[in-house]
């Protein structure tokens, strides 16, 4: 018996309004960067609150940016000149600054942040909400753009790129995957029509989009569920149908904005174990924000971000990339899988983590700095 169609759907597939989000009105984001795919409606409102409520400072996306941090050649040195040659950098985020504006002040997301991903990397970013987690998703998924600084996704400088050639960039090379299904699928569409959709304005025949769908849909363990809505599945197989859309493009980049937010324990470890394979098998680099800690342990580096900048990172150790899938993220200790490191920044900062200072006693704003054989040991002093 053929499903009766929705009396709007046809004009919903077009209608580009269905997915304006509320709390981005007046941000500057580019209202047509949901003609691509369905399940982007920009920035999730349950993300950090860096981002709610609040006017975007820059201008629109696709223009360039006239408040850029130290550039090529201001500093006298290209970036080509500060990054190894022997790293492929899909993402490198060069002293990234976003500032939003609400009523007369103004709040400051990301604070001169340093970052670079290498092609193929499986990687998280965790923080406190408010951190700047999220703002740093969005700017790397060209949903918004810095107030100052430099975005580089896949050697191309996104300061310097038209609203088309975001777009372009979006479609080809990125992505999303967001917490809410609402932001994910079009609750009058069943599974294999969400995951297809996403190729409505490719030059593709009807018959290629559904073989395709279908594939990736097995490929999630869902083919069984292809003719279901999404009322009738649970929240972890909406999100593996979420991941099935994001694949059906082959991007280069997986965006991941709390993934396993909104399912149980054994369909978070589902879900990990899903971004781990697709990693290794596609080469896919996929970037996850999370507050998941044990989804956290399961990716090959951890970064974390307190007050916009990046502050210590957890890389895990390589014997354990390959057998991390059968590991119990309930009981195994991160501290033994992953070697902790802290970042210093351009010019030379350190931050402390909260961590570090609650283990050595440092609560004062003054630190001891000392090299004893080589090694510089800081430590507490009193005012």
């Amino acid at each position: 018996m053929k499903r009766k169609k929705h009396k709007n759907e046809k004009d919903n597939l077009i209608d580009t309004s269905l997915f304006k989000d509320e709390n981005n009105e007046g941000t500057g984001e580019d209202e047509s960067l949901n003609d691509e795919y369905g399940n982007v409606t920009g920035m999730d409102d349950s993300a950090d609150d860096e981002s709610n409520d609040i006017t975007d400072s820059d201008d629109s996306l696709g223009t360039t940016n006239p408040n850029k941090s130290v550039d090529a050649e201001e500093s006298g040195k290209s970036k080509e000149d500060n990054t190894p040659k022997d790293k492929d950098y899909i993402v490198q985020c060069d002293g990234l600054v976003k500032l939003y504006k609400t009523n007369e002040v103004e709040a400051m997301a990301l604070q001169g942040l340093e970052l670079n991903i290498e092609r193929g990397e499986l990687i998280a970013i965790i923080g406190k909400s408010g951190s700047g987690k999220s703002t740093l998703l969005n700017i790397i998924g060209a949903l918004e753009q810095p107030s100052a600084g430099k975005i580089i996704i896949d050697g191309e400088d996104l300061s310097l790129m038209s609203r088309k050639e975001l777009e372009k960039l979006r479609r080809k090379k990125i992505g999303f995957i967001w917490q809410k299904s609402s932001q994910n699928l079009f609750p009058y569409m069943t599974a294999v029509e969400n995951v297809e959709s996403q190729l409505y304005y490719q030059k593709m025949s009807k018959a290629e989009r559904r073989k395709k769908a279908l594939e990736l849909l097995d490929e999630v363990g869902l083919k069984d569920k292809a003719d279901s809505f999404p009322r009738e599945m649970s929240g972890g197989e909406q999100q593996r149908v979420t991941i099935a859309a994001a694949l059906i493009k082959d991007p280069e980049i997986l965006l991941a904005d709390e993934p396993t937010g909104a399912v149980d324990t054994k369909t978070s470890d589902m879900i990990q174990n899903l971004f781990r394979k697709l990693n290794q098998e596609r080469g896919i680099t996929v970037i996850i924000v999370t507050h998941d800690i044990s989804l956290a342990n399961k990716v090959n580096r951890v970064v974390m971000i307190s007050d916009g900048r990046v502050t210590t990172e957890k890389v895990m150790k390589e014997k354990y990339q390959k057998s991390i899938s059968s590991l119990d993220s309930e009981t195994f200790d991160m501290s033994l899988v992953h070697e902790e490191y802290s970042v210093l920044d351009k010019a030379g900062r350190l931050k402390l983590s909260d961590e570090i200072r609650e283990q050595t006693g440092i609560t004062s704003t003054r630190v001891k700095v000392e090299v004893v054989d080589g090694k510089v040991v800081i430590s507490s002093i009193d005012d």
